[in-house]
């Protein structure tokens, strides 16, 4: 299976994010979205919040509660290898392109999404490949569900091609 986006999600504050079929996103992050506390989410190299569908899926069957949107990412994305989804990395979403800036640390707001109520079961320091990822914006667009997602060739190195990594 091809990745592709699972499930855009936006709220105007807070947790959970609620989906939406189409958003714009933007260096300024996703129209329509925003967050309570500034100093920890938002902001350029904060734009927009990845997750991965298949981890969510795997929380599951642990038994946890959670669901696209619940902790707090705007974009889900299904079929891509997460352990390669790394700060520097660029991704494809559709016609946006983003670069991975660091991984999203959890916190009390979402809690909820967790049997134990324990949101650290996503930190990326206790459970590496786990975490969300932050990401800015390079190239702004439309988002739609079920756009295609791929990885992006860093800048300079030849035309923005998907590259092969090994995985």
């Amino acid at each position: 299976m091809s990745a592709r986006v699972a499930s855009l999600n936006r709220s105007p504050g807070g947790v959970p994010k609620l989906a939406v079929a189409e958003a714009a996103v933007s260096a300024h992050g996703m129209a329509g979205d925003r967050q309570r506390d500034l100093r920890h989410h938002g902001g350029p190299d904060r734009a927009l919040c990845l997750y991965s569908l298949d981890l969510i899926t795997a929380l599951r069957r642990e038994g946890h509660p959670i669901a696209p949107g619940t902790v707090g990412e705007n974009v889900t994305i299904e079929g891509l290898d997460w352990r390669a989804v790394v700060p520097g990395t660029r991704l494809r979403l559709g016609d946006a392109e983003v670069e991975i800036t660091s991984y999203a640390v959890p916190c009390r707001n979402i809690n909820g999404s967790f049997a134990d109520g324990r949101s650290v079961r996503i930190s990326q320091k206790l459970h590496p490949g786990w975490s969300r990822a932050y990401a800015r914006v390079l190239r702004g667009a439309l988002l739609r569900t079920g756009d295609p997602v791929a990885f992006a060739a860093p800048a300079g190195e030849g035309d923005g091609s998907e590259v092969s990594r090994p995985f």
